[in-house]
């Protein structure tokens, strides 16, 4: 290379590594926007809420509002006619519950939704590519937004997130169900009880092996989710198991993402199980460029570290791993495991199957003592999607902040598309945006109460 071309090169490289969108360069608030941090909005005693997308995990959330009190089920937007005739018929003949407007006449129908309806809330379980602009038409309606994860695919859309919650003053929350789990919730409330001390490190993941989805062509998950590991290389889907870890963290308030790298194994699964499809599938001609395994590093502002581990692909069981570090002992899930200087005589061995009937009675949180038992008859994923709806839908009624705000949907998100630029830098180090814009310095813990 002659030494112009390299200087050239060299600097396309450096304007790549400190373009704003990738780092952690926070634009100033426009005047008229300000934080949305503890925001408390006036009691709604009637809920209008309004579903955009109702196919397998639409579908769920319809039949859980359905199920609370102080909700109204006004509109239901999909554009295959099928789902969208199953989620009206399901409101009134298994709920008895007064038929909601249904639009599906395109994939833009959501639009006429909102400008003909006024909404409390819109529920969002659409394609990822679909989140970001969705939400904010809803948030600019005058609605408060609950998006299905991950909230964004961008840095940008994480920024736009975040800058249009502030300028409504409306909720956005993302649904991550995870963190109203009995098992995330009793570690949450060991970590605020000092059960392990000072937090030092934490791991997460979500392995799930989804290769059965690239069946699914025209409709379903795997029609539109599959293309995703045809193009992108990081990631794709971290907030499962970060989202817990972060809330016992403190992130956002207290703490805060600093910085991250990111880094792949060879892409062979999807490529292998592709050569079994049949020829007529058009996930069958697509070359797999995700790597099986992504393992990306946090560092936060106070020195903890977070391992993020992904794998959609490889034939092992399901696991989102759960792992909490502090200075007096630990916790595992999958299975459960603790290990602990304050409730045993060391920590050197796990306390695990029957042996941890005592830290469940000593630690469980007060929520799932309230609602758990109604929440595993309800179910979703063992009632932690029923408890999220039962929360989120209680905090709306009597006025008290949401448990996750947009802060939280950005920063666990933003780890998606930063992973795919540190991958492709060679495991580069990133710095995390701090979307609360310093805000953080100043917030309390989260700590979630029944009843309040």
């Amino acid at each position: 290379m002659k030494r112009r071309e390299f200087l050239q090169a060299s600097a396309g490289m450096a304007t790549a590594l400190t373009t704003p969108s990738l780092f952690a360069m926070a634009p100033q608030r426009k005047t008229g926007q300000k934080s949305v941090a503890g925001l408390q909005v006036a009691p709604i005693e009637n809920i209008r809420v309004a579903f955009i997308g109702v196919g397998a995990r639409g579908s769920g959330h319809v039949s859980h509002w359905c199920k609370l009190e102080g909700v109204e089920i006004v509109a239901i937007c999909d554009n295959h006619a099928p789902s969208l005739a199953a989620s009206v018929k399901n409101v009134v003949d298994r709920y008895k519950r007064p038929a909601p407007k249904a639009y599906g006449r395109d994939k833009e129908d959501w639009k006429r939704m909102l400008a003909e309806n006024k909404l409390d809330a819109v529920v969002i379980s659409t394609p990822w590519a679909d989140h970001t602009p969705m939400s904010m038409a809803a948030m600019k309606s005058g609605a408060h937004a609950f998006v299905e994860v991950p909230a964004a695919t961008t840095v940008e859309d994480c920024w736009k997130l975040v800058n249009t919650s502030e300028q409504t003053q409306r909720y956005c929350m993302m649904l991550e169900n995870v963190c109203y789990g009995r098992e995330e919730l009793m570690v949450l409330n060991m970590v605020r009880m000092a059960a392990f001390g000072d937090l030092l490190h934490g791991e997460a993941a979500y392995i799930h092996d989804l290769r059965g989805q690239m069946h699914e062509v025209g409709h379903g998950t795997g029609s539109w989710r599959t293309l995703e590991y045809a193009k992108r290389n990081g990631n794709l889907y971290p907030t499962h198991g970060l989202g817990p870890i972060a809330q016992y963290m403190g992130i956002n308030r207290g703490d805060q993402f600093d910085y991250m790298v990111s880094m792949g194994s060879p892409s062979m699964m999807r490529n292998n199980y592709a050569k079994t499809l049949p020829a007529e599938n058009p996930h069958s001609k697509l070359k797999y460029i995700c790597a099986d395994m992504n393992t990306s590093l946090i560092k936060t502002k106070l020195g903890r570290t977070i391992m993020v581990q992904w794998d959609e692909q490889m034939p092992r069981p399901y696991s989102r791993h759960n792992y909490i570090q502090g200075t007096k002992g630990a916790f595992a899930g999958f299975p459960d495991r603790y290990a602990s200087e304050t409730d045993a005589k060391s920590a050197d061995d796990w306390m695990e199957g029957k042996d941890l009937k005592a830290a469940y009675e000593k630690y469980e949180h007060p929520l799932w003592k309230r609602i758990g038992e109604e929440a595993k008859r309800n179910g979703g994923h063992g009632g932690m999607d029923f408890l999220m709806w039962w929360r989120t839908v209680y905090c709306l009624r009597n006025g008290v902040t949401l448990d996750q705000d947009v802060y939280d949907a950005a920063s666990w998100s933003v780890i998606g598309p930063l992973s795919e630029a540190s991958v492709a830098k060679r495991a580069a180090t990133l710095d995390i945006p701090d979307f609360t814009r310093g805000g953080w310095k100043d917030r309390s813990l989260l700590v979630i109460e029944p009843g309040k």
